[in-house]
């Protein structure tokens, strides 16, 4: 590796990593967040364990890795905070950034800094990096064994077999079996591609071998850490529960139809580059044009064997992201040819028109959420300078693509951290109606009971809030309800309030009514 560029790769992403930690310390928790959270929470207050708890039992579906990583952040704060919780996402994504300059700037720095905008201009890599991402974690363990594989046969790096069977190993710890084996794949697809029939024979037994320690390593874990039933649990929800379709979607050609909006620009983008490249006829494979090919492999690799299990959701493709916004900035290296030209053309208009477009979204989002809108003279003016910016440089073609491809991220990163950010944290707001119900039941002690609500779902987006650990009854039934013992206080959606009418339960006045998760909740109180 060229001195320089290890020292631009590791200045880039530093930069990055502090857009990706940028306004994010004392956020609520919301959504899935709310589930890490609350498993970083009991293990503050438990200390560590294999797996993460929730009411002080062990949660059968992720291994306690991905917790300790943000148990260890919230150590020196005494708390679990959003820059605790989401940090190991943000530095996933900061050394993914990094590798792909490391990869590409030997090439070419204009193509290696385009792809890089281009998977920043992407809204699943947006979200997920501002959250708890075990999928972006994955995405940067599956580059970084990618990349290894190739800088040793490409730019002289000596071959560091104990550090890919390392990282293979932390990609099953953070998720599970596929965690290890869409690396495996990636690199597996390296050795196909460039005929290394041996090291490919080798290292896939290798990572079967170690894929099979791993699992067995993980049922003893489960059996000593919850007995026989949390076993079952275990091999249901990080196995069948993966293959059989019982979460996400289960069809067949997902990742190759409904994920093109998901992964927008990047992947249709990276279509479009593919049949530029099909259609500028037979070609002499230059490196460039190697690395394009094992990128596709990779890519296809992750999409079809992802798409082997029933179980799909957009966020597990992310480890295919890096490979498809390489391939979409390829044009801005292959500058001969028609279709090229077209395609430059074509995503240099898409960035000069993000931050006017965006604009027009601020207007809108205005008059749709006139509350919730914040920052909202600032955002017009960081808006309209970029955009005033993106039109200079159409004068300096040297430099036109990189500061429109910059004008355009900045401009969508900062309309998502100062406008999409917060009103998504007001509407699914769940910390303003805990606080309040907890506030009430210590002025008046009783048990609290959920009535149906999910004990994996609503509950977890109220115990997070809180600072104690708090055992609550969940009921489901009317029955279950009239059978309860005075005194005790009772959440439960307004909805659900509302068909208890004409019942004992039904009768009491809500002490406590407001939002809680974009729903209206009330709170009543059993005496």
């Amino acid at each position: 590796m060229i001195p320089h560029i290890r020292q631009q790769s590791l200045a880039l992403g530093l930069l990055a990593l502090l857009l990706f930690c940028a306004g994010m310390y004392q956020q609520a928790a919301i959504g899935f967040d709310s589930r890490f959270v609350l498993f970083a929470q009991e293990m503050l207050r438990n200390g560590p364990s294999f797996f993460p708890t929730t009411y002080d039992q062990p949660y059968a579906d992720y291994s306690g890795l991905s917790t300790i990583f943000i148990w260890l952040l919230s150590l020196p704060f005494g708390q679990v905070t959003s820059l605790t919780a989401w940090l190991p996402s943000a530095i996933a994504a900061a050394v993914i950034v990094t590798l792909m300059y490391r990869l590409l700037a030997p090439y070419s720095t204009r193509w290696a800094l385009l792809s890089i905008a281009l998977m920043l201009l992407t809204n699943t890599f947006i979200t997920e990096t501002r959250a708890v991402s075990l999928d972006l974690m994955l995405a940067a363990v599956a580059f970084s064994v990618f990349y290894l594989g190739y800088a040793t046969d490409h730019f002289a790096a000596p071959r560091r077999w104990g550090l890919v069977f390392a990282l293979l190993m932390l990609g099953f710890w953070i998720r599970g079996p596929i965690g290890l084996v869409i690396p495996a794949g990636m690199l597996g697809s390296y050795f196909l591609v460039g005929r290394q029939w041996r090291r490919l024979i080798i290292f896939g037994l290798l990572a079967a071998l170690l894929l099979a320690v791993c699992i067995g390593l993980l049922l003893w874990l489960a059996d000593i850490s919850g007995g026989p039933a949390f076993l079952q649990d275990v091999i249901r929800m990080q196995f069948m529960g993966r293959m059989d379709g019982t979460e996400g979607s289960n069809d067949l050609l997902y990742y190759f139809t409904s994920s093109l909006g998901n992964y927008a620009l990047a992947w249709p983008l990276a279509v479009l580059a593919l049949g530029a490249v099909a259609l500028s006829g037979p070609r002499e494979a230059g490196p460039a044009l190697r690395l394009l090919q094992y990128c596709v492999a990779a890519g296809l690799i992750v999409m079809i064997g992802l798409s082997v299990p029933q179980a799909k959701k957009a966020r597990y493709l992310l480890p295919m992201l890096p490979m498809a916004a390489i391939v979409a900035a390829y044009p801005f290296y292959a500058t001969q040819g028609r279709l090229f030209g077209w395609l430059r053309g074509l995503m240099q208009g898409l960035w000069l028109l993000i931050p006017g477009l965006l604009i027009v979204a601020l207007l809108v989002v205005r008059r749709k959420f006139p509350e919730e809108v914040a920052h909202l003279t600032s955002l017009f003016i960081i808006l309209g300078l970029l955009q005033v910016i993106a039109l200079a440089t159409l004068k300096y073609p040297r430099w036109r693509a990189q500061a429109l491809a910059m004008c355009a991220v900045l401009a969508l990163w900062s309309f998502y951290i100062l406008q999409f950010e917060p009103i998504q944290h007001q509407l699914y707001d769940t910390r303003t109606f805990s606080r309040a119900t907890v506030d009430l039941m210590q002025k008046a002690p009783a048990p609290l009971v959920m009535h149906a609500m999910g004990k994996d779902a609503k509950a977890i987006k109220f115990m997070v809030n809180i600072k104690q650990d708090l055992h609550p009854v969940f009921t489901d039934s009317p029955q279950e309800l009239e059978n309860l013992k005075a005194p005790a206080w009772l959440m439960m959606d307004l909805n659900v309030y509302k068909t208890l009418q004409g019942t004992a339960i039904g009768a009491l006045p809500p002490v406590l009514s407001g939002r809680f998760d974009k729903n209206d909740f009330v709170l009543l109180h059993l005496q």
